[in-house]
């Protein structure tokens, strides 16, 4: 799946072709096109399945000069950035810009990409129509709510049409009363008379009106109930026996599809259409090598010409769909009949799916194919690919859908540690990281359980741990390893050691590629630079891993605060500064990683603190509550400190230079002061008694020039002496 819009099915973003025999619903027609000519730019749609819905809106636009834009719905899409993205796509060719427009602007959050939707539409000029097909499908509250917020925002030449079974959780109610809506509801697309004997090819069959009333009576005017009751005419003798019988509610029309309809086919025929009906979207080749025949496309061809419950999805005749009702018909059957047979075919369809490259279709039909180690693996394999396009959701989704295997497999506990840091979980990330590090037998993965098990230190805000984690170096094989490796090293003030693990961490995400590893590796390199007096070098760093990140949709992940808190440090214009400082800050909070968010707050109270703003002793205030609880806060600890000294917030500056040097003893107690032992467990370490160990921590503090165990640890590295 290379490249921005692989992911992009072409079917989904194209009209459905409409069917053979077509009828022109003039009456609905003409309704739609004035309540459009009067301005109401919202049109929904809502029936339940078999009325017509789809092809009305698709025989309506076809007349119309207007190119559409049309998405068609599944369950994929509850994903924020997969359906945003889908958006984009449909409406590529109306607004040629909205692809990269969307990709740029979902860094920031989908309210600034249902702003970039609205601009560039704008921008366009001409009518852009977008259709949203079964909408119903979408049950995230994010999508209902940058759905909404892109019907408040609409400009006047955006229409969106919304097909659904049931009324999306819009304010229908504000649209209405302020004339934006137009409704077209089940008893709006009920057939009358005439258009149900145009459906059943009354005048060919030799139907008289008669029979055509009671058929229309019966059904309702209901599309679906009238088309399967012509599929059956066309072998009937007894036309006036089979209305009498013919019953036109949904429930009877499904009972009917099961007991007559599949009855009177051959049983190839019958067991065709069960196991085909598996798949959301069908071609040939595809029913080919998941039902083991060699006839896919002709079978179809022949299928979609006779029946219009199947549907074309594009204009060569390549890829069909099933009409919702049918296919929730005939999977009931094969679950009631075969369900054997079905989880076979998933497995198939799943293999076939992960062969084409579409990697949320093959997941899907692995976990209903009960081959949930496949899927675990493709997740495992692919989650870079997934997160690289922002779809934390979806690799989270199966996370839980896969919950039974994430204690025994290797991978996804992997997955599930990093996708839990990166989302502020941390109680969750140590958990995956302990069965992973149990798994991990083989040290296959050695490089991202250390990595991980690294990054977790630092949230807690323990960089010495940190640093512990990666002496011994685990074999290089992704670029978040290096990443870490340097990243661990800058926060614990070796920025030296740090440069070539991160150079190689900017590599390897570049040829991967690795997008968030790419975006988040300058930070680190930025604070490097400015802590080694390089501002205007840490500063060019920090701006371009910002507009990367942008770019890539992850400018408002947590790890970026620190580009955006270097940025403030070298910006000597006040409003730029405080804005980059408090971005930081609001970014750093979202995942409460403790060494990260008090470099965040010691720099914006720096900036702020210059500058007078009125949150300067707030931010402050919160530094050091954070640090006061850290095991060791590394350079943020520093850094505060040197901020609360120039600002006259502590009661004593870091030393400028040792009161007198140490001795070999004292530096075999202060390597172990950065870690979690008490001076007990430090003198059985050092086989010497309590009180040793004491005298030569009140030395230490002497000759560093300060008064406790933590500000040691900050003055030792200041002076390279950890």
């Amino acid at each position: 799946m290379a490249g921005p819009d692989a992911g992009v099915t072409a079917t989904k973003i194209t009209p459905p072709r409409p069917p053979g025999r077509y009828l022109r619903r003039a009456r609905l027609i003409d309704l739609l096109d004035s309540s459009v000519d009067a301005g109401r730019g919202v049109v929904l749609v809502s029936a339940p399945a078999g009325s017509g819905k789809s092809t009305l809106i698709d025989g309506w636009l076809d007349a119309r000069s207007t190119r559409a834009g049309w998405l068609q719905i599944d369950e994929s899409d509850n994903d924020p950035a997969g359906f945003w993205t889908y958006v984009a796509a449909a409406l590529h060719e109306s607004v040629p810009a909205l692809p990269d427009a969307v990709r740029s602007a979902q860094g920031d959050g989908f309210d600034t990409v249902v702003g970039a939707v609205v601009n560039e539409a704008s921008a366009a000029g001409d009518e852009v129509v977008l259709v949203i097909d079964d909408y119903h499908l979408i049950t995230n509250p994010d999508v209902h709510h940058s759905v909404e917020r892109l019907i408040t925002l609409r400009p006047p030449n955006l229409l969106l049409v919304v097909s659904t079974r049931v009324d999306p959780p819009f304010r229908l109610g504000r649209l209405r009363v302020r004339d934006q809506l137009t409704e077209i509801r089940a008893d709006d697309l009920r057939f009358d008379t005439d258009e149900a004997s145009w459906l059943l090819d009354a005048a060919s069959t030799g139907m008289r009106p008669e029979a055509v009333d009671r058929l229309h009576r019966r059904t309702e005017g209901w599309a679906a109930g009238l088309v399967l009751a012509g599929l059956s005419l066309r072998g009937e003798d007894d036309i006036d026996g089979f209305v009498d019988s013919f019953q036109g509610d949904d429930q009877l029309v499904a009972d009917y599809l099961t007991d007559e309809f599949l009855d009177s086919i051959d049983e190839e025929e019958r067991r065709r259409l069960l196991e085909v009906s598996i798949l959301d979207r069908v071609s040939g080749p595809q029913i080919e090598q998941v039902c083991g025949v060699d006839d896919g496309a002709a079978w179809l061809s022949d299928l979609a010409s006779s029946n219009q419950l199947v549907i074309a999805l594009d204009r060569t005749g390549t890829w069909f769909r099933f009409h919702h009702l049918l296919q929730d018909l005939l999977r009931a059957e094969l679950e009631r009949t075969a369900p054997e047979r079905g989880v076979e075919l998933h497995a198939a369809a799943g293999r076939w799916h992960a062969e084409s490259g579409d990697l949320m279709a093959a997941i899907d039909h692995y976990l209903q194919g009960e081959r949930h180690v496949e899927a675990a693996d493709l997740v495992a394999e692919n989650a870079t690919t997934l997160l690289n396009v922002g779809r934390t959701y979806t690799v989270t989704r199966y996370i839980e859908r896969l919950s039974d295997l994430v204690d025994e497999h290797e991978g996804l506990a992997i997955v599930h540690g990093w996708v839990s840091f990166v989302t502020g979980r941390f109680a969750e990330a140590e958990r995956a990281l302990t069965i992973a590090s149990r798994l991990d037998t083989d040290g296959v993965d050695a490089g991202l359980i250390q990595a991980l098990a690294a990054m977790i230190h630092l949230a807690r805000g323990d960089v010495a741990s940190g640093l512990a984690a990666v002496e011994v170096q685990a074999p290089i094989t992704e670029p978040t390893h290096p990443m870490v490796l340097g990243g661990v090293r800058v926060m614990g003030g070796r920025f030296d050691e740090a440069r070539p693990y991160l150079a190689q961490a900017n590599e390897m995400a570049a040829s991967h590629p690795d997008y968030f590893v790419a975006a988040v590796t300058p930070t680190f390199e930025a604070v490097a630079e400015l802590e080694d007096g390089h501002p205007d070098a840490a500063r060019h760093l920090a701006e371009a891993s910002i507009a990367f990140a942008d770019g890539h949709r992850i400018g408002e992940a947590p790890q970026m605060a620190l580009a955006h808190s270097v940025v403030a440090k070298t910006t000597t214009e006040p409003e730029p500064a405080i804005r980059s400082a408090l971005r930081g800050v609001q970014l750093a909070r979202r995942s409460p990683e403790n060494v990260m968010l008090v470099y965040a707050l010691a720099s914006a109270a720096d900036v702020a603190l210059e500058h007078d703003h009125s949150n300067a002793d707030s931010l402050l205030d919160e530094a050091r509550s954070i640090v006061n609880r850290c095991v060791d806060p590394g350079i943020a600890g520093q850094y505060l400190a040197r901020v609360e000294a120039r600002h006259g917030h502590a009661d004593r500056a870091p030393a400028d230079g040792l009161v007198e040097q140490l001795t070999d003893r004292e530096l075999a107690v202060l390597r172990y002061l950065p870690s979690k032992l008490t001076q007990r467990e430090i003198a059985g370490e050092l086989y010497v008694s309590l009180n040793t160990v004491k005298t030569h921590c009140r030395a230490i503090y002497r000759k560093l020039g300060v008064d406790g165990r933590k500000p040691a640890v900050q003055a030792a590295r200041d002076h390279d002496l950890l």
